[in-house]
């Protein structure tokens, strides 16, 4: 059986300022941000070179902001650290 992780959700506290962090300063690609209703908006981005993408919005069942903790995989370091300077909009 060949199994694969294809989208990893983040719940976050401002979707903009999260989207700014993922594509400008960590450099994943935007693939989608649409807002499929007045409520609901789901924004798409994928690491380079990577089939794993993460999706953040709001009017999603992502679970309260903070909620993920110790993802492994990225290192958990730099994103702090690039996350301390982004204002923490990432978590």
């Amino acid at each position: 059986m060949d199994m694969k992780l294809e989208v990893v959700p983040i719940p976050v506290r401002d979707v903009d300022a999260a989207k700014d962090f993922y594509t400008r300063q960590v450099g994943f690609g935007l693939d989608h941000d649409v807002r499929p209703s007045e409520n609901m908006r789901v924004v798409q981005m994928t690491p380079p070179g990577s089939a794993c993408s993460v999706v953040i919005g709001e009017g999603l069942p992502l679970g309260e902001p903070g909620s993920v903790r110790e993802s492994n995989s990225w290192s958990r370091t730099s994103m702090r650290s690039a996350a301390s300077s982004a204002g923490g909009a990432w978590a």
